[in-house]
């Protein structure tokens, strides 16, 4: 099959009003295994590059390059998106790498200036057909940016969406980035009020810190989008440091690489179906 546009994925998520996973790519082994459970789940999948993957791959086009060819041999509807790119001309990379979408964050910028790159960004990547997700104010958490206590403005929001033009809106309802306990508490009234007050799809960031039910809660009150990395990293971790606890004398990297990918594998299909709506809440209450 080959790469699906992030914005078919989107619409067709939106229009069903059930959510779509949004999962990072840390390195090739999770590229790996997040397309592994799209087609187990038999469901889409969008596979996340953020800015500071490709920071710590030394460049965008290495592990780009790698996830376009995982997810375009993929038998599963696969999109790769751009995630948190402070940097505008990264942004602009992607969409020449072929990206379905990429998200400009410009969330630490004062409002007029990020009004302003962000519609130069939807305007550059419209031409190229490539839809386009941005953040307004700050989601809380690493590096002081989605807090719990923050929270974002409908109407406020929907004139950031008439100003730019952007495809899908990342809000701040009370999640947080690079939470490890699913303590987080979501403004579902909000959520609603923000679906009912814009004309695209909202995507929620932080969403390892929330529960199994309160991510359904935010799906079904209008949650689209749904961007998972910590907590998949965390099951990816528990399983290799569980190998190599158990065989201390393994050398060859593989041995306990492999464990760590299929422990992502079966997670990430396991949240693929609860973000369909087909699974019980309380799996991870």
């Amino acid at each position: 099959m080959t790469l699906t546009p992030t914005r078919t994925l989107m619409t067709d998520a939106a229009a069903a009003g059930t959510g779509i996973g949004a999962f990072n790519v840390i390195h090739l082994e999770t590229a790996e295994a997040l397309v592994a459970a799209a087609e187990a789940a038999g469901l889409p999948v969008i596979l996340q590059i953020s800015e500071n993957c490709a920071r710590y791959h030394g460049a965008l086009e290495p592990i780009a390059l790698a996830t376009l060819a995982i997810a375009g041999a993929s038998t599963a509807p696969v999109a790769v998106h751009l995630d948190h790119a402070e940097d505008e001309q990264l942004a602009h990379r992607a969409i020449d790498l072929g990206f379905g979408s990429v998200m400009y964050d410009g969330a630490h910028l004062a409002y007029a200036e990020n009004v302003a790159i962000t519609a130069r960004v939807v305007e550059r990547a419209h031409a190229a057909g490539v839809y386009v997700e941005a953040e307004l104010g700050k989601v809380g958490g690493k590096d002081g940016a989605h807090a719990p206590g923050v929270r974002t403005d409908p109407a406020e929001a929907a004139a950031f969406v008439a100003a730019t033009g952007v495809d899908a809106l990342a809000v701040a309802v009370g999640s947080s980035h690079a939470m490890t306990e699913r303590s987080a508490s979501l403004d579902t009234a909000l959520i609603a009020e923000l679906r009912a007050a814009l004309d695209v799809p909202l995507v929620l960031h932080g969403s390892s810190g929330a529960s199994d039910a309160q991510i359904q809660a935010a799906i079904r009150a209008g949650m689209t989008k749904i961007n998972v990395s910590t907590h998949l990293n965390a099951h990816f971790t528990e399983a290799l440091r569980g190998y190599l606890n158990a065989n201390p004398a393994v050398v060859d990297s593989r041995r306990y690489i492999a464990p760590g990918r299929a422990a992502v594998t079966a997670e990430a299909a396991r949240l693929l179906e609860l973000f369909a709506l087909r699974t019980p809440t309380e799996v991870f209450a």
